[in-house]
């Protein structure tokens, strides 16, 4: 198994030397003499700050600059008096200097952060030739940079709704001005910054993961298996021993000499088993064309994988919750989380691509047992309606009632009144509603947790397609493979033991329970990440989605 180890050869000392940097930065920063009043400087910021009436078209010496309503509202509240100089020295420029080349480490690139021109102001400083409105410009771009890197690590770079990712999942908000007063304050600009990274242990791992992935980059990355029959236990080939050698890379196998080998032996098979199940591939120990096809993406392409994944986790990790629901789409999995751990865990079905389960936030308050299903629209004129055509009996066969309207104007139709021959999908009047039962697509219990999109939790009569590796079969609702389980969760404060529950169902009536303890269900879209274990996980874009967000990422940043 691949396992994010703290303990490694360079990681340590690199570890030691940042902890020492950050203890020391305050003491070994040297204030630099810039020789220029602060009520001087300040009456250059109050001009140029003052004067920016559009976001879209605010520029210092060429640099656009990002979050300037906050940058002005920034500067007002202090009256606008320099951040980053006092009584003519300027103060914690390196500190933030550190702290933007650093944010390569988050997946972002430093260079959006002003950190070319600061570093040139900077320099020009030092040696005592910088201009006072240099220097102003100086002191805004310093704080531009803060507050953008400041969102950006604690909120995402990109707005998720924007680049038609279909994220809706809320985002944590953090007064970031308010930070930077503080760290200028108590001169701790890198360490405030840090602090507004999510603090869950997901993203550190994710960010450690993504440290030893670009260190095995700069050591020229991992061989390609060549093309060819299946590959399994006691087959003998030179592709074996490339398979030796791209499995050691990754960690897969553990191996003193991995350049030796043509032999598929045990050891091997363990090894291509652990790199299918953190892939979410069929775990047969066999190498075909789906595991064949993993072992030879890029190194590249999978770190560029997981500097997207880190924007995800940006996205959402700021929401810190005891207790939620957690469904990764590119997973096909469900976790109840508990303080930062799994207590509950089960496969689930999704959305076929050309109707893909979003990503949103939603509270889970109530559920039903014995759930009727009210048939959507949209799948009765192009589904249904065509299946009752060409066999009458289909209604009776799958327990449907047609009707006509809704709440007290509802009405109950013979279907065998209704020439289907002559109705159209486009002018269908009726609408089809499944009774409770054994055949309802919504199984024997339905999660509720109304949202706009319509999406739910539910049980499914059709079991077998939990033992498929790709799950995508869904109309977008979540089909559960636990659902007694994830019920007898939720309704434990509420005397509601497992046999109550099948009780009730074994009932056949139709029941509403609410929740006693309501909570979010988090859907996320997750292809890279690491485990509570320390392994890392990969899974395949099923929706696009990593296309889309690559692309935003590479343009310049959005503005705050």
């Amino acid at each position: 198994m691949v396992r994010i180890k703290l303990i490694e050869k360079g990681i340590v000392a690199l570890l030691l030397v940042t902890v020492f940097l950050c203890r020391s930065s305050v003491a070994f920063e040297k204030d630099l003499t810039v020789q220029t009043p602060d009520s001087r400087l300040g009456q250059f910021i109050e001009k140029k700050v003052t004067k920016w009436k559009n976001p879209l078209r605010t520029f210092i010496g060429g640099e656009r600059i990002y979050s300037a309503v906050l940058v002005q509202n920034f500067y007002k509240a202090r009256n606008y008096q320099p951040a980053w100089s006092r009584n003519g020295h300027l103060m914690q420029a390196d500190s933030l200097i550190m702290a933007i080349e650093q944010a390569y480490g988050d997946g972002l690139t430093p260079d959006y952060y002003h950190l070319g021109p600061i570093k040139s102001l900077v320099d020009r400083a030092k040696k005592h030739v910088s201009a006072p409105i240099q220097i102003a410009d100086l002191d805004m771009l310093l704080t531009d940079a803060f507050i953008t890197l400041g969102c950006h690590l604690s909120g995402g770079c990109v707005d998720p709704v924007t680049i038609k990712s279909e994220w809706f999942a809320k985002r944590g908000e953090v007064d970031v001005s308010s930070v930077l007063e503080k760290a200028v304050r108590k001169r701790q600009i890198r360490e405030a910054l840090m602090r507004l990274r999510p603090e869950q242990g997901s993203y550190m791992r994710l960010r450690q993961a993504l440290a030893r992935y670009r260190a095995l980059s700069s050591r020229g990355g991992w061989p390609l298996v060549a093309a060819g029959p299946l590959l399994k236990k006691d087959a003998a080939s030179y592709r074996v021993a490339e398979l030796r050698k791209r499995l050691a890379a990754s960690d897969d196998l553990e191996t003193d000499n991995p350049e030796s080998g043509e032999l598929f032996d045990e050891k091997l098979e363990q090894a291509v088993i652990s790199f299918q199940k953190r892939h979410g591939l069929k775990a047969d120990g066999v190498v075909g064309p789906a595991t064949l096809s993993a072992l030879n993406v890029p190194l590249k392409q999978r770190i560029r994988q997981m500097e997207l994944n880190m924007e995800r986790l940006r996205w959402i990790l700021g929401n810190k919750e005891h207790r939620a629901i957690v469904v990764n789409i590119a997973d096909f999995r469900l976790n109840v989380i508990e303080n930062g751990k799994s207590v509950l865990s089960m496969k689930v079905v999704v959305g076929k691509p050309y109707l893909s389960t979003p990503v949103f936030t939603a509270k889970l308050s109530y559920l039903v047992i014995n759930p009727s299903w009210n048939v959507p629209d949209s799948i009765a004129r192009k589904e249904i309606l065509k299946k009752v055509r060409k066999d009458p009996r289909y209604l009776s066969k799958e327990n449907m009632e047609v009707l006509k309207g809704w709440g007290s104007r509802e009405e109950k139709i013979n279907p065998k009144t209704i020439d289907w021959s002559k109705i159209r999908p486009g002018t269908l009047p009726y609408r089809f509603r499944q009774r409770p039962g054994s055949l309802n697509a919504l199984g024997r219990i339905k999660f509720m947790l109304p949202n706009k999109f319509n999406v739910y939790l539910h049980d499914t009569p059709a079991r077998r397609l939990f033992s498929e590796n790709v799950r995508t079969f869904s109309h977008g609702c979540t089909r559960i493979e636990k659902p007694v389980e994830l019920a007898e969760y939720l309704l434990r404060d509420a005397g509601w033991t497992r046999k109550k529950i099948l009780d009730s169902i074994a009932e056949g009536k139709k029941q509403k329970v609410p929740v006693p303890h309501p909570l979010n269900v988090n859907f996320l879209y997750l292809t890279a990440w690491v485990d509570q274990e320390g392994t890392l996980q990969f899974r395949n874009d099923i929706y696009g989605r990593d296309k889309r967000l690559d692309k935003a990422l590479r343009r310049k940043p959005a503005l705050h």
